[in-house]
C-alpha cells in the first residue's frame, strides 16, 4: 500500500510539472504548428514527391496500432487497448506509420490478451492503398514477447502485399519517394525465433527501426527521456534506419491505475509541447517516426505541418475528399 501512495504522489507531481511547463512555453509553436490539411487521408499526394525523401517525413504514427477490439469489453479490453479506430480509419486521418503484434495463430495480441487475425489489418491497408495513389505506408509487424512466430508468416506477407512491397534496401532513404511508385509498403517483419529477412527481400529487417522504449506511467519522465534519447540519435541524413519516439505512457502493477487510457492521457495532449522542445533544443531533424496511443487528427497535422515545414514544401492542389 505504502508504494502505490507514493506512486500517485509522484504521478500527480509529474502530471503538475509537466502541465506548468506547458504553460510556460504558450503559445506552443513550432514549424508547421498551425498547419490543418484539408485532405489527411491523401496528404501525402498533396506534396511534391520528387523533392521528399523517405528520411525527411515525419511519419505519423499509432502504438498497438491493431487493438481497437482487443479483449472483452468493459472486462479485459481497457487494459489493453491502445488505439479506438480501425487500422483503415487511422489511414484515413492520415497515420502512415503502424506497429502490430502477432502471436503464432496469427491473431493480433498485446501482451495475453488477442483479437483478430491479421488478415484484416491486412485487408484494412489493401483496402486504403486501392483508394490512393500515392501514398506510403510503414507497416511493422513483429511476434509478441512470449509468443511463437506465425508459421511461414513471411511468405505470407509476401504473397498477400507484394505489389505494393518497397524491397529492403538501406540507400532508399536517400531516394525521392516518387522513385519507389508504384510500391508504397515499407514491411518491417520482427520475428522472434525464424531467420530474420536478408538484404533484398521484399520486407525489412528490424534493423531498420530502432527507439528506446521507456517502460513507465510516470508523464514527465517519459517526456524527457524522449527528448534525452533524440538527442543521442545522429540527423536523419546520417542514419540508414527509422527512429521512433513514441508519446505514450504505460500502466505499471506499482501504479494507482492499470487501465491504458487515463494513464497514457496523462502525456498523450503533451505531443505539441514535445515538438515545441525538439525544435527549440535544434533537434528538428532528428525526429522521424512520432507514435502515439489513441491518435486523432490534431497529432497527425501536427507531424504533416512539421515534414511540410522543415523539407520547404509546397502543398499542391489538395485532392478532393475521397469517397
Amino acid at each position: 500500500m505504502g508504494a502505490q501512495v507514493t506512486k500517485e504522489k509522484q504521478v500527480k507531481g509529474e502530471k503538475r510539472q509537466l502541465k506548468e511547463q506547458a504553460s510556460a512555453t504558450e503559445p506552443l509553436t513550432f514549424p508547421g504548428s498551425d498547419f490543418h490539411h484539408p485532405n489527411p487521408k491523401v496528404w501525402m499526394s498533396t506534396l511534391p514527391l520528387q523533392n521528399l525523401r523517405m528520411r525527411d517525413v515525419v511519419w505519423p504514427g499509432t502504438h498497438d496500432s491493431a487493438t481497437n477490439k482487443i479483449g472483452f469489453p468493459m472486462v479485459s479490453r481497457p487494459f489493453a487497448r491502445c488505439q479506438k479506430l480501425s487500422v483503415y480509419d487511422q489511414l484515413c486521418i492520415g497515420v502512415r506509420m503502424l506497429d502490430i503484434r502477432v502471436q503464432q495463430d496469427r491473431k493480433v495480441c498485446h501482451g495475453p490478451l488477442k483479437s483478430y487475425l491479421i488478415d484484416v489489418v491486412i485487408e484494412d491497408l489493401k483496402r486504403f492503398l486501392a483508394e490512393t495513389d500515392s501514398e506510403f505506408v510503414v507497416l511493422e509487424i513483429r511476434t509478441e514477447f512470449n509468443y511463437q512466430d506465425p508459421p511461414a508468416f513471411d511468405q505470407w506477407l509476401i504473397q498477400q502485399l507484394g505489389e505494393y512491397l518497397v524491397p529492403q534496401d538501406g540507400s532508399f532513404f536517400a531516394r525521392p519517394l516518387i522513385e519507389l511508385l508504384p510500391k508504397r509498403v515499407i514491411c518491417i517483419w520482427r520475428p522472434r525465433q525464424s531467420p530474420a529477412p536478408s538484404p533484398g527481400s521484399p520486407l525489412w529487417s528490424s534493423a531498420y527501426i530502432k527507439d528506446n522504449w521507456i517502460d513507465t506511467d510516470l508523464p514527465l519522465t517519459k517526456f524527457h527521456g524522449n527528448v534525452t534519447n533524440l538527442q543521442k540519435q545522429p540527423p536523419n541524413d546520417q542514419r540508414t534506419y527509422f527512429y521512433r519516439v513514441e508519446n505514450t505512457a504505460t500502466p505499471q502493477i506499482t501504479g494507482p491505475m492499470l487501465c491504458v487510457y487515463p494513464v497514457t492521457n496523462r502525456i498523450r495532449g503533451y505531443a505539441r509541447l514535445f515538438l515545441a522542445e525538439v525544435f527549440k533544443q535544434g533537434l528538428g531533424d532528428r525526429l522521424q517516426i512520432f507514435s502515439g496511443d489513441f491518435v486523432d487528427q490534431e497529432f497527425v497535422d501536427a507531424c504533416i505541418g512539421v515534414t511540410i515545414a522543415r523539407n520547404n514544401l509546397q502543398m499542391l492542389q489538395p485532392a478532393a475528399p475521397a469517397a
